[in-house]
């Protein structure tokens, strides 16, 4: 048999050259990342990311996991368990009371993907119905618990005008809801559209109205992290807004993922897409009538005793965001 030294050679210098290549000497970061809560369209951008490759593009392998609540996103970012979580703007007093991160960016502006939902059959028919009314609510002190409060005060009722009772997860809510236990949920805006499709139950009111000027939804990172690999943070942000991009110029693709993650029919994430995606940022940009307004309601709620300074809760060494 002979052997063709240049072949041998030709063979070598390829593997050679593939060996030394970066993406084949560097293998991607394993970043994992949390929803506070596994039923809102607003935090579809991961999802979209991971199946566009945006998140790889920025060489992050993202595992994607879900909540029930803003609190225990905080526990899981607190144990180290996850790295990144997205959550609501109040959860921004957990760093204040010694939760390890910092909000690294906004990507959610006024709460249009938050209603109150009541039962098809409520006697509940106007906003001023629910005064004096026991709301569902995720979790004590999450989004959902303070918009229900921020009701009852814009109304004129006090900050007592409207109760609430964290029951956590949204099937929680639903038979809660089905046994009359409550009066309504205060709940992602899709699902209201879900049980609407259901029969089940109406949206009454989206939460826009009451907090015009607020941020959201914030991406939280873990201060070890931000200390450490700031490189991975600004990463993990363009393949993040990456995805905003891609949602809000691909709507038939971004509702094929949607209708899959949440379990919901194409009807419903297509009017989703149709009311919510105006409020998601384009950079990560933070407001500061926004921040005025959540740090109003760390006081109001009696989360905090006085308003935070902003490097108390938040970071913007990685902004404005551009993928």
């Amino acid at each position: 048999m002979t052997i063709n030294p240049w072949k041998i050679f030709g063979t070598a210098a390829v593997i050679g050259a593939a060996m030394l290549s970066p993406m084949a000497a560097q293998a991607n970061d394993a970043v994992k990342a949390s929803k506070s809560v596994d039923v809102a369209w607003a935090f579809i951008p991961l999802d979209v990311g991971l199946e566009q490759g945006l998140f790889a593009k920025y060489g992050i392998d993202i595992e994607i996991s879900a909540m029930t609540g803003d609190a225990k996103l905080q526990q899981a970012l607190t144990a180290g368990s996850v790295d990144f979580g997205l959550g609501s703007g109040p959860s921004m007093a957990f760093a204040v009371k010694g939760s390890p991160v910092h909000a690294v960016a906004a990507f959610a502006a006024e709460p249009r993907n938050i209603s109150v939902v009541v039962a098809t059959d409520s006697p509940i028919k106007t906003v001023a119905d629910l005064k004096g009314k026991l709301l569902a609510v995720t979790t004590a002190g999450s989004l959902t618990d303070w918009l229900a409060h921020r009701i009852a005060v814009q109304e004129g009722w006090g900050v007592d005008g409207i109760h609430t009772n964290a029951l956590g997860s949204f099937e929680s809510f639903v038979a809660a809801m089905r046994t009359k236990q409550i009066d309504g949920l205060m709940v992602a805006t899709e699902a209201g559209y879900l049980l609407e499709e259901r029969k089940e139950g109406r949206v009454l009111v989206g939460m826009e109205k009451y907090a015009p000027k607020f941020h959201t939804h914030v991406i939280y990172a873990r201060n070890d992290i931000i200390a450490n690999k700031p490189d991975l943070v600004t990463r993990f942000l363009k393949g993040f807004f990456a995805s905003v991009a891609f949602m809000k110029a691909n709507k038939e693709k971004t509702t094929e993922v949607a209708t899959r993650v949440l379990h919901q029919s194409p009807a419903v994430m297509s009017r989703t897409w149709d009311y919510e995606i105006s409020m998601l940022e384009n950079d990560g940009h933070f407001d500061e009538a926004a921040l005025d307004v959540l740090k109003e309601s760390f006081v109001g709620m009696n989360i905090l005793t006085e308003k935070p300074n902003d490097d108390q809760i938040l970071t913007r060494q990685f902004l404005p965001v551009k993928p």
